[in-house]
């Protein structure tokens, strides 16, 4: 048991020599490392701050400065102070209060340390997520407005099978009249209109096309401005600028779709005819071509049917998603996109609560002290700088003992022993 104690004992005191050792520069590590950290607390609040000139760079100075100061307060605290700690309730308090701590500091240093670290890399990569969603808005517009003129081909089979009608009806075929009659001319009024909405459905597809191709032109800009060197806020305003000529193209695009006038034309084709005077010569040939208009003209409902199925179904196509530029500082982005910077963000949190780690180093090693001193006599655990300062004490406190004694003799002498008197002769 007594060689037990004594190892306790020779390990405590091997133990408080390290800590004395280290504690000759714990001060300045904590002053370092959160000077550092308000170092890099000043870059990333300098990209929130707006304006320029001396009061922007005096507020920025500022709340790194507090920023510092907070952080090596806040740890010289605890250093001192959590170690100390004896019960396990105490312990519990402080390392509630070091665990609010830590996330204040991660609220008002580290985000800002990231920001520093990565900012600059988080803008590019929301610039990059941005020219992905002009993409695809731009393609799904393209995809729509070409669809829609693929109805040309459509409106030119059905324009077709009029016309083809009409060569019939000239030669007889239908109404058993040869010649250019009433149902002739209805089978023409609708192969005229068809031919019209065919020939403006064809004047659309040059304008989709230069719209697509200027679209893809400025995607090109876009993804170059998210990689060129230099400063990423220069790159985002033209980023900016390019965006909103970009959100007109696709809108353009959009308008160009003529699958809605496809649907109405087809809408109109049979609700809209007009019937011409029938020119049989006998009641005969006048009843035969109006069975013939009535026939011409249910078919032209199955027509009118099937190419406004068609372009309901170009209509029916997901539109494209709504894409907006939003400019974003260097500080959101940090935090919008944190998945795709973790090292970054480890290093900035690590700089700040680095020191809580050394808090625990001390409290373990000053819990293994005071288990290291239990059991054990006064003697063996006083260090040479103790047993001198006790025999320099013991020194004086017999001094004062052998000066107050003389000072109580001089003070009360002892009584004369008497003198026998003297006999008379």
């Amino acid at each position: 048991m007594s060689d037990r104690t004594d190892r306790g004992a020779r390990m405590a005191r091997e133990l408080e020599g390290h800590l004395g050792w280290l504690d000759s520069f714990t001060g300045a590590a904590l002053g370092i490392l959160a000077v550092a950290s308000g170092i890099y607390t000043y870059l990333g609040v300098s990209t929130l701050l707006d304006g320029d000139g001396a009061m922007k760079a005096f507020a920025a100075i500022a709340y790194s400065v507090a920023v510092s100061t907070g952080i090596f307060v806040f740890w010289s605290y605890l250093m001192r102070l959590f170690p100390a700690m004896r019960t396990a309730r105490s312990r519990m308090g402080l390392m509630g209060a070091m665990t609010l701590g830590s996330v204040a500091i991660v609220a008002m240093s580290s985000w800002l340390n990231a920001a520093a670290l990565a900012g600059a890399a988080a803008v590019e990569q929301h610039l990059a997520e941005t020219v992905q969603d002009y993409q695809v808005s731009l393609e799904r517009a393209n995809e729509i407005a070409v669809s829609a003129l693929g109805l040309e081909r459509d409106v030119a089979r059905v324009r077709q099978s009029f016309e083809d009608l009409s060569e019939q009806e000239a030669q007889g075929t239908l109404s058993g009249l040869a010649g250019r009659g009433a149902v002739f001319r209805v089978l023409r009024q609708k192969s005229a209109e068809l031919s019209g909405l065919e020939e403006q459905i064809g004047s659309q597809a040059p304008l989709v096309t230069a719209a697509f191709a200027e679209g893809n032109a400025l995607l090109s800009r876009m993804r170059a401005l998210t990689v060129e060197p230099g400063p990423v806020e220069p790159r985002s305003v033209e980023f900016s600028e390019q965006a909103v000529r970009l959100a007109g193209i696709i809108t353009r695009l959009r308008q160009l779709s003529v699958a809605p006038l496809v649907e109405r034309a087809a809408q109109d084709l049979a609700a809209s005819v007009v019937l011409p005077e029938l020119d049989g010569r006998t009641e005969a040939n006048r009843t035969d071509q109006s069975a013939t208009i009535t026939s011409v003209l249910e078919v032209l409902q199955q027509r009118a049917q099937t190419l406004e199925r068609a372009a309901a179904e170009v209509i029916a196509m997901p539109p494209p998603p709504e894409t907006t530029y939003t400019p974003i500082s260097a500080a959101d982005a940090v935090i919008r996109y944190a998945g795709n910077f973790i090292p970054s963000w480890a290093g900035a949190i690590a700089i700040d609560l680095l020191p809580a780690v050394l808090v625990l180093i001390v409290s373990i090693t000053q819990g293994l002290i005071r288990h290291g001193r239990e059991g054990a006599a006064i003697e063996d655990t006083m260090t040479i700088a103790e047993l001198r300062a006790a025999l320099h004490a013991a020194r004086d406190v017999d001094l004062a003992f052998t000066q107050h004694a003389d000072a109580q003799t001089r003070a009360d002498p002892p009584p004369q022993p008497a003198l026998p008197e003297a006999r008379e002769e």
